[in-house]
């Protein structure tokens, strides 16, 4: 499972089973989510298990200067034939305020290779700090322009589930994953029943169209199914890229904390 990436393995992880509003305009005063709450995913390759993905809510921290809630992916691959070991951190750090991202950390380790790459919002909310460095090398510094609003995959797949989600509902969000920008554009397409480990869950079936390139190419679109309840909690998600077929499904799940939080400002 060569599972590389200009940006690593959890961070794809993470953006498939976490997504969050880039525009903001939806009231978080009641959050889907909240500090605390964490999620436990077998993955799967060509059908075998490959792995697991973690994806917590930490407590609420400061971070360069802001009140940030770190959203904290772990992914690791299993010591199967033909699997590169991974082990991936990825945390974006989340304003439940605003609903937006000050910016992410990347800790990756695949196939032995390590590399970091931090990616940091500018005040002007229109440009990104990055720094790159691959272990023994000196880090690279660079930055881009970016649409106002922009998010890290994570960071747009956390305010959807803020969202008031129905059958038919469009929305679009616009990402920057360090190497490259483009538009994650999810639709709800119905309202079904799914066996899962944590027993039959009503679920809204979400196709996902992002530009992840490489070997995370996509295929096809993405489906991801999030609970009907007001936690909308992704269950499973369906991913066919370049690599091959990868589906993420969830085994174990612990609610956060209800925090109120201000209200983001439409358009702001």
């Amino acid at each position: 499972m060569r599972a590389q990436s200009n940006w690593g393995f959890a961070a794809v992880v993470a953006g498939l089973v976490w997504s969050a509003t880039a525009l903001g305009q939806e009231s978080s005063a009641n959050p889907a989510f909240g500090p605390g709450e964490q999620a436990q995913y077998r993955v799967k390759y060509l059908g075998m298990t490959a792995g697991t993905a973690q994806v917590t809510v930490g407590a609420p921290m400061k971070q360069w200067g802001e009140d940030v809630w770190p959203i904290v992916a772990v992914a690791r691959s299993d010591a199967l034939i033909g699997v590169w070991p991974i082990k991936d951190k990825f945390v974006s750090y989340w304003k439940a305020d605003t609903q937006r991202v000050v910016g992410s950390d990347l800790h990756a380790d695949e196939n032995g290779k390590r590399r970091r790459q931090r990616i940091k919002m500018q005040p002007d909310g229109k440009s990104v700090f990055v720094v790159k460095q691959k272990e023994g090398e000196a880090p690279r510094e660079s930055t881009a322009e970016v649409v106002e609003g922009t998010l890290d995959v994570t960071g747009a797949t956390f305010a959807l589930r803020n969202r008031e989600l129905v059958v038919g509902g469009e929305y679009a969000y616009p990402v920057f994953t360090g190497s490259k920008s483009f538009t994650m554009r999810a639709k709800v397409e119905s309202r079904e029943t799914l066996k899962t480990e944590l027993g039959t869950q009503e679920v809204f079936k979400t196709r996902v169209q992002a530009e992840f390139g490489g070997s995370l190419t996509s295929k096809r679109d993405m489906f991801v199914y999030l609970t009907t309840d007001a936690r909308h909690v992704p269950v499973r998600i369906e991913a066919d890229f370049a690599l091959g077929t990868v589906v993420a499904e969830i085994t174990d799940y612990e609610p956060g904390r209800t925090m109120a939080v201000a209200s983001a400002e439409s358009g702001g």
